[in-house]
């Protein structure tokens, strides 16, 4: 495959930021400029990643490019420092990392690269804080993006936490930063209760959740979100895999997996669900 790395003065992030982006390589029985003056536009995957990670983190510890090329799919994977894929106002100049994605790297991507802007060949998935952010494009556009794959991850109801440990901190701080929990919920960040709007609104998209069962953080969050879903006959599809924990092994699974369903046809033609 071939591998881009962009460094550049972000408007939205008010500084440098990185990205890693996977091209399709030419096949070579191919002429070079039958490939590359194709005029062909690709399907693309944006894949987030999760806390203390950044744009190397899929590259360095999965098979991405691998199945990237078995597929012929671009994959996108910016850097969002801790920031929950969330706008941060008061921090540095202001941090709008919910934005950064939407009114500006994708626009760049579309407009610089052999990546097609229909929204059915736009999927989006990540791990983690990343699965958080997929949720919330997702739920928010889901004009944009025809699937989501939320890996170790699922929302839970809001409520203000008591802060004992980093991810009960983690917590406190999304409400901070919202203006407290009333202004919270209800708000672009309550997946929780989004999910539920979308399905009346009909506008949900495809939705995969996929958790290890052995995973101390987000198994039983998973669980539970499940219920919900089926409660109010959301669509989604639950996948939990024995064994696993929040770990690279399992992410590594659960990327092929995604790559593979987006690369199916049927996905485009069931698209969104009515």
């Amino acid at each position: 495959m071939t591998l881009v790395h962009l460094n550049f003065e972000s408007k939205y992030l008010n500084n440098n930021t990185d990205v890693n982006i996977i091209l399709p390589d030419r096949p070579r029985e191919q002429n070079t400029k039958t490939f590359y003056l194709s005029g062909r536009k690709y399907r693309v995957l944006w894949l987030l990643h999760g806390t203390f990670g950044d744009y190397t983190d899929w590259i360095r510890k999965s098979n991405v490019e691998l199945y990237a090329a078995e597929h012929q799919m671009i994959v996108v994977m910016p850097s969002g420092l801790n920031a929950d894929y969330a706008d941060w106002p008061k921090f540095g100049m202001g941090y709008d990392s919910y934005h950064y994605l939407l009114n500006e790297l994708m626009p760049l991507v579309h407009g610089w690269f052999p990546a097609s802007d229909d929204p059915k060949d736009n999927f989006i998935a990540g791990l983690s804080m990343g699965g958080r952010g997929t949720l919330l494009y997702a739920l928010n556009h889901p004009e944009k993006f025809a699937a989501a794959y939320i890996m170790s991850y699922a929302p839970s109801e809001p409520q203000e936490p008591v802060v004992q440990d980093m991810f009960t901190q983690r917590r406190w701080n999304q409400l901070e930063n919202a203006g407290g929990l009333e202004k919270f919920i209800g708000s672009y960040q309550d997946t929780w209760n989004l999910i539920v709007k979308r399905k009346k609104e009909g506008k949900l998209p495809r939705l995969y959740f996929a958790c290890g069962t052995v995973d101390p953080l987000m198994y039983e969050a998973h669980v539970a979100f499940e219920e919900r879903c089926r409660e109010y006959g959301i669509d989604a599809q639950f996948f939990e895999t024995e064994g696993y924990a929040h770990e690279w092994r399992f992410w590594d699974e659960c990327v092929e997996d995604a790559i593979t369903r987006f690369s199916d046809q049927d996905v485009f033609d069931e698209g969104a669900e009515s």
